[in-house]
């Protein structure tokens, strides 16, 4: 075997083991709510505080929050769910720049890859939760979105916070998306909700969670993948 094909081998062994240590470490921890967001919105941003008071509530009720266990809305999230009822857990990725695991998790898990990393964000959520955010947030929510539309998750709620921030995405969405070229249908607009609310993103998830069956608050892949 040469020295590329030899490299390829081992980088899918790794994969395997980031892949079974993930699902290991997570397998038993119940239903979660990941919440996304920015790792350059500090607190001194309302979204911190936001994602801070949001995940509070989901933890004293005993869901586990999930983020990505960075700075800015993920630790804010941390924060509020951390010395809950519910666990903190925060899934780092390791990255050059900015990415620093935040002190409030009660679980820490280190990634190298983001597929695998994006696995677990699914693997245990009855819910998503979305805060302003770049290119990582915008690849974690349509990544979401898809899986929804097609089946390959069972649905759960989808909720972007900051209806300033998201205002333009989603008019482009039904004006350019939807109305002008047809890649979307009006059903899928219906996947996700738009608020500036606490209360009402809470509520959005915490509802639809109280109403699923026992058998669906434990994973969130359907039996088929």
């Amino acid at each position: 075997m040469d020295e590329r094909r030899s490299r390829e081998a081992w980088r899918v062994l790794r994969i395997q083991a980031e892949l079974v240590d993930g699902i290991e470490h997570l397998a038993t921890i119940g239903p979660s709510v990941t919440i996304y967001g920015s790792a350059r919105l500090g607190p001194d941003s309302i979204y911190y505080g936001q994602a801070k008071e949001l995940a509070r509530r989901f933890g004293d009720t005993g869901l586990n929050v999930l983020t990505g266990g960075g700075p800015g809305i993920m630790e804010g999230a941390n924060e509020g769910a951390f010395g809950t009822d519910g666990c903190s857990i925060g899934l780092n990725i390791k990255l050059p720049h900015e990415q620093g695991a935040n002190r409030f998790q009660d679980l820490g898990l280190d990634f190298r890859y983001f597929f695998v990393r994006k696995l677990m964000f699914v693997k245990h959520a009855v819910g998503f939760v979305v805060f302003p955010g770049g290119y990582g947030t915008m690849d974690e929510l349509f990544e979401a979105l898809t899986l929804v539309q097609t089946g390959k998750t069972k649905p759960f709620p989808i909720v972007l916070v900051g209806r300033d921030f998201w205002g333009g995405l989603v008019d482009w969405m039904r004006q350019v998306m939807l109305a002008e070229h047809g890649c979307i249908g009006e059903d899928d607009m219906a996947l996700f909700h738009v608020t500036d609310s606490v209360n009402e993103a809470f509520d959005i998830v915490y509802q639809n969670f109280l109403h699923l069956p026992d058998e669906d608050r434990r994973d969130n892949l359907p039996p088929n993948v």
